[in-house]
């Protein structure tokens, strides 16, 4: 008897089918994250896994894709992404997931532990809208999860977190025991799954770190196979020697290095690009490990401190702006900024008061200048371009979100080529609503990966649709060393991106930036569906994703 009923439902089974998968999608165009060519085919998953990709799949899934006419790849990541509180306030993420991001890498220079009892003070008096209910960079990350997010979230480790934690502000070198106590954080950041060490050094206080001391906190990260990544000491002026110097910490501290946002800045500095990319060819023909990322874009976006000198914001944002209320000190800062600087960073001067854009204040009374240029403000107010910028440090009580034109649509295309290049957006992860539109965010934040399908693949054929795929994740996940993740094949995460390589666009523009892309089908992310025929589900099944000296590994 039991036979009999066995032998009808392996009848019914290969009859009218058996849903053995979670999903199953079907005649897809499949760029498996290698870099070759795509062929069409099925993928199915089942739980937070792929479970077989072939080229007919008998068996049935529970939910069923045609997905004829589309591309299939692994979900993209995300190298440098500032989504850490944008995350906490809209855990959909849905600018990222709506251009087919899964994965949200932080920790550019600062990142959101560990924290000693000041620093997370100071942090939740400057927030309202959520605790900070953590104080190490794995609870952070911990607490994402937990308060749910859509996206799967990473990150290096920030050295000027770290420094911030031991020295506070001052332009000094650490003592010998601030130093070990900065290994030590080093090692429990890595051990808590942490990547790397990442740093920001046009900024204060990380404008003070010297090359030894970056070196010495990277020799830990090493030991645990992390990576060194940089927002360098120049990106215009000083960029040979600011690449010296990240090759040099590479070298000493035997760690693999990457330039976060390559670029030139500054129209004079324009030529410097193939100097760069020659440096770093000879770098990597010697042995070392050096690689970049970028944004697709030919204007940064920071705040008006890379616009006034280090020195002046020696010991945090209230000492900066009582020496711009002492007139000989802002008379002395006026004249810095209206210079070309030779020992710091000068992006105002780089791109002009007609190439400063304002994209976001604190201060409500302020965001009627949001979409105007530096030049526009002193022309509509009278005064100097220079006094306006420090006159709005002071009023907004922050560093002022603005956008710099730096950079050269050729340089960004050779970029774009380079076999070492990935791609991140260096913006929160947002939506077209609510208090996100209190502010003008670059438009990276909308279109950086869409950006890189539609104008650069599709229509200027800058390069192959499969390496791009290649670029945006397993040559990313493989320099992140992250496990099972950027690749669609059997065993991994079931991180999946279906997209129209057709008609996929960026939409967002500096005038109008708060628009989504369009082109992205579906997202799935630990097996779950997050975008649906072109809709966000709601779901919120991202995870921790840990590097590779995670203790429990």
């Amino acid at each position: 008897m039991i036979k009999r009923i066995n032998l009808i439902l392996i009848t019914l089974c290969l009859t009218i089918g058996c849903e053995k998968y979670d999903v199953v999608i079907r005649n897809g165009m499949i760029y498996d994250g290698y870099g070759f060519e795509p062929y069409i085919g099925d993928v199915a998953l089942k739980g937070d896994k792929v479970a077989l990709i072939k080229e007919k799949i008998s068996e049935k899934g529970k939910t069923e894709i045609d997905a004829t006419g589309l591309a299939v790849a692994p979900g993209f990541i995300n190298m440098l992404s500032w989504a850490t509180t944008s995350l906490i306030r809209d855990g959909r993420s849905l600018s990222d997931i709506k251009q087919g991001v899964t994965l949200e890498v932080f920790g550019e220079g600062a990142s959101m532990g560990p924290l000693n009892e000041t620093m997370r003070e100071q942090q939740q008096k400057n927030t309202d809208d959520y605790t900070i209910d953590w104080t190490t960079l794995g609870e952070y990350l911990e607490s994402l999860e937990r308060r749910g997010v859509s996206t799967n979230v990473a990150s290096f480790i920030g050295a000027t977190t770290l420094r911030v934690h031991e020295i506070g502000y001052e332009n000094r070198t650490p003592t010998d025991q601030e130093l070990d106590n900065m290994r030590s954080l080093v090692r429990q950041g890595m051990e808590e799954g942490a990547l790397g060490i990442g740093s920001s050094l046009i900024y204060a206080p990380a404008f003070y770190s010297s090359t030894e001391e970056l070196i010495e906190l990277c020799k830990v990260a090493a030991e645990y196979g992390g990576m060194y990544i940089s927002h360098m000491r120049s990106e215009s002026n000083k960029l040979l020697e600011a690449l010296d110097e990240l090759i040099t910490i590479s070298e000493k501290a035997n760690i693999p290095a990457e330039i976060y946002h390559l670029k030139a800045g500054g129209s004079k500095n324009h030529y410097k690009m193939d100097l760069v990319i020659n440096r770093v060819n000879e770098a990597r023909a010697s042995g070392l490990d050096i690689s970049a990322d970028m944004y697709t874009y030919v204007a940064g976006a920071t705040g008006l401190d890379a616009h006034m000198p280090p020195w002046v914001q020696e010991g945090g944002y209230d000492k900066w702006v009582e020496r711009l209320k002492d007139p000989k000190i802002r008379a002395r800062v006026k004249k810095e900024m209206t210079s070309d600087a030779k020992d710091w960073e000068n992006l105002g001067y780089l791109a002009g008061p007609d190439g400063v854009l304002f994209a976001g204040f604190r201060n409500p009374d302020l965001r009627e200048h949001i979409g105007m240029t530096l030049k526009e403000v002193a022309e509509k107010t009278g005064k100097h371009y220079a006094d306006v910028a420090m006159d709005f440090v002071i009023q907004d009580g922050s560093r002022v979100d603005v956008v710099y034109f730096l950079m050269s649509e050729k340089n960004v295309k050779k970029q774009i080529k380079l076999p070492y290049m990935s791609f991140g957006s260096d913006a929160g992860s947002i939506a077209p609503e609510g208090d996100f539109l209190k502010y003008n965010p670059h438009p990276r934040a909308y279109g950086n990966f869409s950006r890189l399908l539609g104008k650069y693949v599709r229509e200027e054929k800058v390069i192959p649709l499969e390496e791009a795929i290649y670029k945006l994740t397993s040559l990313t996940a493989n320099k992140l060393k992250i496990k099972k993740r950027g690749l669609l094949k059997e065993g991994y995460y079931a991180d999946v991106v279906l997209f129209d390589s057709n008609t996929i666009s960026d939409h967002a523009t500096f005038d109008d930036p708060h628009q989504l892309a369009t082109g992205m089908h579906h997202v799935f992310v630990n097996g779950v569906q997050v975008l649906n025929e072109g809709e966000h589900t709601g779901a919120m099944p991202g995870r921790v994703v840990r590097g590779p000296g995670y203790k429990n590994n």
